[in-house]
């Protein structure tokens, strides 16, 4: 019986772990020619609330791209089972 136990929870564990959700959402896009330049920049909170210090803002994913003219900007948003979630915004520019 304890087995049989141990194997749920084996297999519970591995769900668990492979069970994510990744969702990509456009924001914004301007007239500007899209450029070869790429920036990013990442948040990751638990529970979607507790976020410390991080930023994930268009300014500094374009500043981390060393993009001045913004083409166009994506929020990239990722799920794993409703604990850890992480907000990337994508700049793309010259």
């Amino acid at each position: 019986m304890l087995k049989h136990v141990k194997k749920g929870f084996a297999l519970l564990a591995v769900v668990a772990m492979m069970s994510s959700c990744a969702l990509t959402l456009p924001v914004n896009a301007t007239s500007n020619p899209v450029g070869n330049k790429v920036g990013t920049a990442k948040a990751t909170g638990f529970l979607g609330v507790l976020f410390f210090n991080q930023d994930a803002s268009i300014k500094t994913a374009a500043k981390n791209g060393g993009i001045s003219k913004i083409s166009t900007v994506d929020i990239k948003h990722t799920n794993v089972l409703g604990i850890i979630v992480t907000y990337e915004t994508v700049v793309t520019g010259e």
